[in-house]
């Protein structure tokens, strides 16, 4: 699975590989190269295709128009330590060549060939929250089961031990996971209720099932288990590791309602929480801008409170959208990002 997920991760970074800053603003189909940008780059163990990216070009959700049509890359989504990437011009548009027409020979039956490829981003940033936390509403949470106790009428429980929930499985699977909410989620200019983030504590199995009553053996938990956690399916569903950088359809508008480190302010690779979701036509690999919101400060000859132009303080990238929140992880940060800041489409 490891190789898998790491060779997936490859075809994203291909894009960022040759997009990042430019200078001037431009129309929204054209591609602007870094000044300083390399003529060639030889891929090396360690890079990830973001930090690459960094490299080429200024707006990295437009990395399908760099790759063009390219005979010689069967699958532009795996690029390997050793790999040559040249930038060259073809009919008057920046294109991406692999290697530039040499075939590299590799076994065909090279069962290690994912593992080697480049990663597009460090996976190991966001496969928790991948995995273990969701977003309920207040319906979803009022209907799943909750703990009522555990044996021997202990108040806290751990892995190994039998614990008793009340109420109707979502669905009816033999695994089960325990979360407990960790927060709600409020909009900030609505006041509008967005859901709740449920924290995954533990798993466990279904032993037995009388009326309203279930009995399950906790398998393995990170917390210990009490009254009022919830039971919720645990449901066998792969990790999304491929992410294709675009765009929004729509326009954005929303505001980051927090940093999932338990912080108030974030840097690169972290993971936030903002309060757009899929109502808004947000989907993973969505690209946004953030924006710093400006400070108040007094001006020194008037006394009067100013507050200082929003400018741009990273980017993001959606990688969990549910209803209306999404959980996205920066990528990019050249100011402080806290709680507050501003997202919007990019460019």
């Amino acid at each position: 699975m490891k190789r898998l997920v790491s060779g997936l991760l490859s075809g994203f970074a291909v894009c960022w590989m040759l997009l990042s800053p430019a200078q001037a603003e431009v129309r929204s189909d054209t591609l602007v190269l870094q000044e300083n940008h390399p003529k060639q780059y030889v891929v090396i163990k360690g890079d990830t295709l973001w930090d690459i990216s960094g490299m080429f070009l200024k707006t990295p959700w437009k990395w399908p128009q760099l790759w063009g049509f390219n005979p010689q890359i069967d699958n532009p989504h795996l690029i390997y330590p050793g790999d040559v990437i040249t930038l060259k011009w073809v009919n008057g548009k920046p294109r991406l060549v692999l290697n530039d027409g040499v075939i590299k020979l590799r076994p065909k039956a090279k069962v290690s060939s994912l593992h080697d490829a480049i990663p597009a981003i460090p996976l190991k940033d966001i496969i928790s929250f991948l995995t273990d936390n969701i977003v309920m509403d207040s319906d979803e949470l009022q209907a799943a089961p909750y703990i009522v106790g555990s044996t021997n009428n202990r108040i806290v429980a751990g892995a190994g031990d039998r614990v008793y929930a009340r109420g109707e499985l979502v669905e009816d699977f033999h695994y089960q996971n325990i979360y407990r909410p960790a927060r709600e989620y409020v909009d900030p200019v609505t006041e509008e209720h967005l859901g709740f983030e449920m924290f995954k504590i533990g798993d466990a199995v279904v032993a037995s099932r009388k009326d309203d009553i279930m009995t399950l053996d906790l398998r393995k938990t990170r917390e210990e288990v009490s009254a009022l956690d919830r039971v919720y399916p645990a449901q066998e569903e792969a990790v999304q590791s491929i992410f294709y950088p675009a765009e929004p359809a729509g326009e954005i508008d929303g505001q980051i309602l927090s940093v999932l480190r338990g912080v108030r302010q974030a840097g690169q690779y972290d993971v936030v929480a903002i309060n757009q979701g899929r109502r808004e036509g947000l989907e993973p690999g969505h690209v946004l801008t953030i924006l710093r919101a400006g400070e108040t400060l007094k001006d020194p000859m008037t006394k009067e409170l100013i507050t200082l132009p929003v400018e741009k303080s990273g980017l993001m990238m959606v990688f969990k959208a549910y209803e209306k929140i999404s959980y996205a992880l920066i990528l990019k940060a050249t100011d402080v990002i806290s709680i507050g800041d501003e997202i919007r489409n990019p460019g």
